[in-house]
């Protein structure tokens, strides 16, 4: 009898479990160079995508130095992101650790490149993120990554990438109908290094900063001086700190000029998630901010 009654037992178990039962979703495991690209990707691929990024929470993705565990997560992942540009210069080192033999997909391509005029550096600018309108082409890319490597949810990833393009559009907008309140001659902002290119092209605003497009270089004493005699004749009174790069340049230029703290610019990280910019957006709109109160004290 009891032998029957567990038999019965399990029959009524395996009763409820469907003859051909659905297999479980599959989700897409990407990786990401960086936290601006990480959430991009992570908007655009939804609940069928988990995305791992590489260079943390304000982390320097010119600096950073990947380690063991870095190595383990790429091996791993089934589609790796980047931007490119010669942004991720220690990606090829990291690659070769792991035995990854994939090819990353480049976001930026299609992206208009900018080269800073001056001849201080005569390579294209890398930090194409800054101009709203080239996180639409990451966007578009990203997602036709996605469907090409899971088309079976092919009709999600184009849903949500539509509805992040529409955010996108509509903070393009936002960032160029406030910036266009300040007069153009008082549009300039001083901060660490050269990141803000794409954004000053695209919103009219002029920067000045220390260092050039990388946080691997270092400036020389002529262009520090040359810097601060600019800084003074156009009567910049606010610099920023980025939160990824060191402070101490700009500190010594601030010095020299006279000028104040005006606070933090994300230029190419993100913050941990319970801090001020946990996601792309809101690291334009904090940035937007931040320089629209300087520009107006000038």
């Amino acid at each position: 009898m009891r032998r029957l009654s567990c038999l019965l037992g399990l029959y009524g178990f395996l009763s409820l479990t469907p003859a051909h039962a659905d297999p479980a979703p599959h989700t897409v495991r990407a990786v990401a160079s960086f936290t601006v690209l990480a959430d991009v990707v992570a908007h655009v691929g939804g609940t069928h995508v988990t995305v791992t990024s590489l260079v943390p929470p304000d982390g320097d993705p010119h600096e950073f130095e990947p380690t063991p565990n870095d190595a383990r997560v790429l091996r791993q992942a089934d589609i790796v992101f980047m931007s490119g540009e010669g942004l991720e210069s220690w990606f090829s080192r990291l690659a070769h650790a792991a035995g990854y033999h994939g090819t990353p997909v480049i976001v930026s391509n299609g992206i208009s490149l900018y080269t800073p005029p001056g001849g201080r550096q005569a390579e294209a600018d890398p930090h194409v993120w800054n101009n709203v309108a080239n996180v639409i082409v990451w966007a578009n890319n990203i997602r036709d990554a996605l469907v090409a490597i899971d088309p079976a949810d092919a009709d999600s990833f184009r849903t949500s990438a539509a509805a992040y393009i529409s955010q996108l559009e509509a903070l393009d907008r936002d960032i160029r109908t406030r910036i266009d309140t300040i007069p153009a001659n008082q549009r300039r902002v001083l901060t660490s290094h050269d990141a803000f290119g794409y954004f000053g092209r695209a919103y009219g605003v002029t920067f000045l900063a220390p260092q050039g497009l990388s946080t691997e270089t270092e400036a020389s004493a002529g262009d520090m001086a040359s810097l601060i005699a600019q800084i003074r004749a156009n009567h910049v009174t606010t610099y920023f700190m980025e939160n990824a790069t060191d402070p101490r340049m700009v500190r010594q230029v601030a010095h020299a000029t006279g000028a104040t703290p005006g606070g933090e610019l994300y230029a190419e990280a993100l913050s941990p998630p319970t801090g001020p910019v946990p996601d792309y957006i809101t690291m334009m709109r904090h940035n937007t901010d931040l320089m629209l109160a300087a520009m107006r004290l000038h």
